[in-house]
């Protein structure tokens, strides 16, 4: 099978798809891989490093697009990538659909086999190709939460561990899933009083097993949101159900009941926020302050660190990358369920469920396509 990476165009997006490891893999497994000039530089990968590995360089996006059976990428693709969509081509990355209509159309207009990495789940229910990326969010959210707590990005001016004589800042985590435990782990690390809030008593349960005595573990409900809001300087939205759309948990009523200068880390704006004041923003221009809480909604907040993120993230992307390549998608479809799970758009149709609720949109089951 032909393989294709291009340059991401999303603003500030410096991760690449493929690793020159990668390469490697895909070039040892029989196929061939075109990658287009310059594609992992924000990553630190040359391009001499992919030549090395066995791929064919191309000197423009287009080219690779109209060449390969299979392209992958990290982001969904932008308007200006609309037209090079065509019948049959198997698309690889992140989609986010259910944020996204307009995408939604173009690839099914377009009738691309649309494989999304948020919403691909093993027997166990995990997501593989999310974790890596909700890993690093999560993490980041801290570390971008306690910058723009700063007075001269707009927060209330104070330090998330304090020091001695003075009182810690209060962190609400809304969501106790990885994002939310990732998050956990990095401000009780930097010494913040830490409450975090979750449907499941039995995640809630294992974090507390987790966290101990550092944490408030609460049942996520309307009330205890308000409540704990009230007194939080730092709060992380982390509410994910996969492919689908967020539940608003972080309503406008609570922003003039919070502290002035009080920030907002929407982690899930990428489907479509859990924030109704949420809009996306990007890394060059972050933040927005609504009833005196400061938003921060980047879309694509691991781009800020792409060497890691690319890593981590084709780390666990090559795999099924290869699968799909080295069956074809329908065959692989038929052997994995867990394949299968990952299409969204196939030939013209909408095969995932959560993406047609939160279009309104006929859904059509994989299976009976094949």
């Amino acid at each position: 099978m032909k393989i294709g990476c291009v340059k991401e165009i999303k603003n500030n997006e410096f991760r690449v798809g493929l690793t020159p490891d990668n390469v490697r893999a895909y070039i040892a497994a029989g196929h061939h891989v075109y990658i287009e000039m310059g594609a992992g530089l924000g990553s630190g990968f040359t391009d001499n490093e992919y030549v090395d590995a066995g791929a064919s360089l191309i000197d423009n996006a287009a080219d690779v697009w109209h060449l390969v059976d299979m392209m992958v990428k990290v982001k969904e693709p932008l308007e200006s990538e609309y037209p090079l969509f065509r019948e049959g081509l198997i698309l690889y990355t992140y989609l986010h659909l259910a944020a996204d209509r307009q995408q939604m159309d173009a690839l099914l207009a377009g009738k691309v086999n649309a494989v999304a990495y948020e919403t691909l789940q093993e027997k166990d229910r995990s997501l593989p190709l999310l974790a890596p990326m909700s890993q690093i969010a999560g993490r980041l959210s801290i570390q971008e939460g306690a910058k723009y707590l700063e007075k001269k990005f707009g927060g209330e001016g104070i330090l998330l561990a304090g020091v001695p004589g003075t009182p810690k800042a209060n962190v609400v985590i809304l969501g106790g899933g990885t994002v939310g435990m990732n998050a956990c782990k990095i401000a009780v690390g930097m010494g913040a009083n830490v409450t975090i809030l979750d449907i499941s008593l039995k995640r809630l349960e294992e974090l507390d097993n987790m966290f101990g005595a550092h944490i408030q573990t609460l049942v996520s409900n309307d009330s205890n949101v308000e409540r704990v809001l009230k007194d939080a300087d730092l709060v992380i939205g982390s509410v994910l159900i996969p492919g689908g759309s967020t539940p608003k948990l972080f309503k406008k009523k609570y922003l003039p009941e919070m502290k002035d200068g009080a920030v907002f880390v929407d982690v899930a704006i990428d489907q479509g926020g859990c924030g109704e004041s949420s809009h996306v923003t990007t890394h060059d221009d972050p933040v927005y302050t609504v009833d005196g809480v400061v938003h921060y909604c980047v879309g694509n907040m691991p781009g800020a660190v792409p060497r890691t993120s690319t890593i981590a993230l084709t780390n666990a992307t090559v795999r099924y990358g290869l699968e799909i390549a080295s069956a074809g998608l329908e065959e692989a479809c038929k052997k994995s369920e867990v394949i299968s799970s990952g299409v969204n758009t196939y030939l013209g149709k909408l095969t995932n469920k959560n993406v047609a609720a939160a279009h309104n949109y006929e859904y059509t089951d994989l299976t009976s396509l094949l």
